[in-house]
């Protein structure tokens, strides 16, 4: 245990921020296995809430323990045990609780085949397919699974999102409401079931993964915890559905940009772009396994599925031994596929970034210019910080400060807003 008998408000400081830090890693696998117990995400979530301010209470006058993740489960547990007794459940389930220090579920009477046909034991992946149960909506079940799985805030999800905050709000509260209403069983769909629901979960660990390579608030620009989050769960997705090519474009897209990570900041923490990074600094481990996940993608004919296609893209920076030796000519084809199997603003605006770096500045601001009244935009800080560069490129500087600093105004991750700032008083 880390106490201090006196503590100051700097040792305060450092255990709320250590709390957290602490919070953001066990509170995926606190909830789930909350849920697991009491079989309601919504109940789960406040219970593990519950422990966090707990925790907040008494490890800063006791000082943090050396497992926190521990106490922060063995705290949740006692609550729901006393949260059940209150409510005087079954006294079946009450004494499964009591005795299963292991957390396993009770199989006694279960049917074989049933026990059988639930693939993965992990509880993790039960909580991701709880949340994006079909009763759902799919922006309720993006934004519910973002919570529980990522521990992000609204404010974050709504970024990820591009939607505003207080809609992601009300997405959450009906989302837990309707689980448990509808008495949504904490489990993984057999297989019959699999298909409809695992197109939802790859975009949900899709949207964890992005929100660690480039965090949308915060301190930092990156929170690889997230992305180590979402590979461990897409490895699970392989084992879960192998003959998927989505699931192997998904996994294969997530290892290809994971490489990229550690050249993705500088030692002071500041983020450093594409172009600028030292590729001698890429995990070439990682574009080995994504350029074979990739190559698994395409034996199952999934060549051209939407996270295969973009797997693909990320292949050709992989590939690349020099920034100057990226296949732009063939990005931007990618793009077109793209953009032809699931067009979006976002997709066109980096489709405008490959058609730039291919044709000329000129030919990707044809295409931004094309997109900048979308609705969905008009609070992404990307547009502004792209249309920027284009017309710095250019020669059109005051135009192209003046984006930079629209962009660094939208931007709400403190590390990019200042090089967005930086940018823009470079622009003369």
């Amino acid at each position: 245990m880390v106490s201090s008998p006196s503590m100051t408000s700097a040792d305060a400081g450092h255990v709320r921020r250590t709390i957290d830090a602490v919070w953001r890693i066990e509170s995926t696998k606190l909830i789930a296995g909350l849920a697991r117990m009491v079989r309601d995400v919504g109940l789960a979530e406040e219970l593990a809430q519950d422990a966090f301010l707990a925790a907040v209470e008494h490890w800063t006058t006791g000082g943090v323990p050396d497992k926190p993740g521990a106490w922060l489960m063995a705290t949740a547990k006692r609550r729901a045990i006393d949260r059940m007794r209150q409510h005087q459940l079954h006294a079946r389930k009450q004494t499964q609780i009591d005795h299963d220090d292991d957390w396993q579920p009770a199989l006694a009477g279960a049917d074989p085949e049933a026990a059988a046909d639930d693939v993965i034991g992990d509880d993790v992946l039960r909580l991701v397919f709880t949340a994006c149960h079909p009763v759902l909506s799919i922006d309720a079940q993006v934004a519910l699974t973002l919570r529980l799985l990522g521990g992000l805030t609204t404010e974050e999800i709504a970024r990820a999102c591009l939607v505003p905050e207080p809609t992601i709000q009300q997405r959450i509260v009906r989302a837990k409401r309707t689980l448990s209403e509808a008495q949504v069983p904490f489990e993984t769909p057999g297989r019959e079931e699999l298909p409809e629901r695992l197109a939802t979960v790859l975009g949900v660990v899709y949207l964890i993964f992005n929100e660690g390579y480039a965090a949308t608030s915060g301190a930092e620009w990156t929170r690889p915890a997230l992305c180590d989050e979402a590979l461990r769960l897409g490895r699970i997705l392989v084992a879960l559905a192998p003959l998927e090519p989505e699931v192997h474009g998904l996994l294969a897209l997530m290892e290809l940009q994971a490489s990229r990570l550690n050249a993705r900041t500088a030692p002071d923490g500041a983020p450093i772009l594409l172009l600028e990074q030292d590729r001698a600094r890429w995990d070439h481990l990682y574009i080995q396994r994504g350029l074979a996940s990739l190559r698994n993608a395409e034996r199952l004919s999934g060549a051209e599925g939407p996270y295969a296609l973009q797997a693909a893209i990320a292949a050709c920076h992989a590939r690349a031994p020099t920034a100057a030796d990226t296949d732009w000519k063939r990005i931007a084809a990618l793009y077109d596929v793209l953009a032809a199997r699931m067009g979006s603003p976002v997709v066109e605006l980096n489709r405008a970034v490959a058609y730039a770096m291919a044709d000329g500045p000129q030919a990707g601001l044809d295409l931004v210019d094309a997109i900048v009244d979308a609705r969905e935009l008009r609070e992404y800080h990307l547009l502004p910080s792209v249309r920027g560069d284009l017309l710095r490129k250019l020669g059109r500087h005051d135009e192209a400060r003046a984006e930079f600093e629209r962009a660094a105004a939208l931007a709400r991750n403190e590390r990019e807003a200042t090089l967005l700032r930086e940018r823009a008083a470079a622009t003369h």
